[in-house]
């Protein structure tokens, strides 16, 4: 076997290999694949513009049914909880007349521990009593049942409280029932 000498000064240089390719390819074949490759990456693009396009709905479309789906769920959570909110509302009317004597205390002690767990129960739905007392009035949140003259308020501050509101999450479940001054 020989071995050739890469460093052989009598070696010749191999022809510039772009310049015989393009004097063996004709123009007119070139222009044409060219033209081929052109609409082939024009294609692509297109392809992966509707890739991108489909892809950005379908992330929409998941969005807008997660959404939808809070809501829902929001919408059937609320109205099972209202439904328990005159309960609750029953429970502090008897604790604010509750027994003194020994036996009713004893009551009235084992109604307020079932009414704190109610509102523990809540609470973990995500459903919490508005702070009216003292507040402007707003009519998204408060329902004024009546209005008086009072020197101690400013007009339009929420006086009393006399139907508990609450919130869910930050959607009114019930507005509160309020007392306005003038």
């Amino acid at each position: 076997m020989s071995k050739k000498n890469i460093h052989n000064p009598d070696t010749q240089p191999a022809p510039d290999a772009p310049a015989a390719v393009e004097s063996a390819i004709d123009p007119a074949a070139l222009e044409s694949c060219q033209q081929e490759l052109a609409q082939a990456l024009s294609k692509a693009d297109e392809y992966l513009e509707g890739w991108q396009r489909s892809r950005a709905e379908f992330s929409n479309y998941k969005k807008r049914i997660e959404r939808e789906q809070t809501q829902i769920y929001q919408t059937t959570a609320g109205n099972i909880l209202k439904r328990y909110l005159d309960i609750i509302d029953d429970l502090e009317r008897a604790l604010k007349n509750r027994p003194q004597d020994n036996e009713g205390r004893t009551w009235a002690e084992g109604i307020e521990l079932i009414y704190r767990k109610f509102l523990t129960i809540l609470e973990n739905e995500g459903v919490k009593p508005m702070q009216a007392e003292g507040q402007p009035f707003d009519p998204t949140l408060h329902e004024a049942v009546m209005s008086e003259d009072n020197p101690n308020y400013q007009s339009g501050q929420v006086i009393e409280v006399l139907q508990q509101g609450y919130l869910l999450g930050d959607r009114v479940l019930r507005p509160a029932m309020v007392r306005v001054a003038n």
